[in-house]
């Protein structure tokens, strides 16, 4: 059967078109409302990983049966729901995280970290996370720690992590 380009262009407006219409409408402003957040990435504190003015979908449903796990990438509400940070989770409650030139060691352990290259000589005594916390961390860090925003955060802050 030829398809028929002016009803697939120009369909009829019927009561089961516009039903068809408003389901796809309101599954769309559901799923990009709440579930897949679309979100485009400004700056640099996760380079090389995830690049300036990409853009990415922060998956909600991510953290929903389990926690965030250490090496998770994660987004976090900083200002209301579409404000947010994007950092990986390097340490978890009750854990000791410290820098050491430049190397991460987290319960008194060096951490391997393929994402990271030519980090800067941080140094950062040892400190223990917290109860209900998580120790979150850029993955560009050639520069120095100042200029960084990473620390603890509540883990209820945390709203999912990136689709990609």
């Amino acid at each position: 059967m030829p398809i028929q380009w002016k009803t697939f262009f120009l369909p009829e407006v019927n009561r089961a078109f516009i039903f068809r219409l408003l389901t796809v409408a309101l599954s769309a402003a559901v799923l990009f409302g709440y579930v897949l957040i679309p979100f485009r990435i400004q700056g640099h504190s996760m380079a090389p990983t995830y690049r300036d003015g990409g853009f990415n979908f922060c998956n909600r449903l991510r953290f929903v049966f389990s926690g965030p796990q250490q090496h998770d990438v994660v987004a976090i509400r900083l200002a209301g729901q579409r404000i947010m940070l994007l950092k990986r989770v390097v340490a978890l409650e009750g854990d000791v995280v410290e820098f050491q030139a430049g190397r991460l060691f987290v319960n008194s352990r060096p951490v391997e970290e393929p994402y990271v290259y030519d980090p800067f000589a941080w140094d950062l005594p040892p400190r223990t996370v917290a109860r209900g916390q998580v120790y979150v961390v850029g993955d560009n860090r050639r520069v120095p720690m100042h200029i960084h925003h990473f620390g603890q955060t509540a883990i209820d802050r945390i709203i999912g992590g990136p689709l990609w």
